[in-house]
């Protein structure tokens, strides 16, 4: 069974998927850096944790 994430998790990811699309792929280094220029998250265990959410909806989207 997988992680799971909380309905702020997936929302905040969902809504910066939709805002900022072009500059997430499904490279998990490259969205920890996209989110520190688009977000402005403090917790360093979030933005991993949103990034690899990130990362997991843009493989499925492929």
């Amino acid at each position: 069974m997988g992680r799971i994430r909380n309905r702020a998790i997936k929302r905040s990811g969902v809504d910066l998927i939709s805002l900022h699309k072009g500059k997430f792929s499904t490279n998990f280094e490259e969205n920890k850096k996209a989110l520190t220029e688009t977000a402005d998250i403090e917790s360093k265990k979030i933005r991993n944790v949103l990034a690899g959410y990130i990362t997991k909806l843009m493989k499925r989207k492929q």
